[in-house]
């Protein structure tokens, strides 16, 4: 068995997995440009879930750190391209 991996968060990195995988390929497959935001802020979203997770896994709170930076990069980026979307200037 792996000694460094811990076997009680397999669950919550599967279920991560799948949602982010189910997110791309709405992202692939989106029939217009909101809703591929959407699925894109989706997809962030669950980034910063696994990352977290995987800070707890590990218990590095770099993981953390970088989840926080980018979320509000992931944020930042989904009102710009809204905006973009609707037909406002920067």
């Amino acid at each position: 068995m792996i000694d460094w991996l811990p076997i009680d968060w397999l669950p919550a990195v599967i279920v991560l997995a799948v949602c982010i995988i189910i997110a791309v390929a709405r992202i692939l497959i989106g029939p217009g440009a909101p809703t591929r935001l959407v699925a894109f802020d989706t997809t962030n979203t669950l980034v910063v879930a696994s990352l977290v997770v995987v800070g707890m896994m590990f218990n590095h709170t770099i993981f953390i750190d970088v989840a926080i930076v980018y979320a509000l990069l992931s944020f930042t980026m989904t009102l710009y391209v809204a905006k973009f979307i609707g037909g406002d200037k920067f």
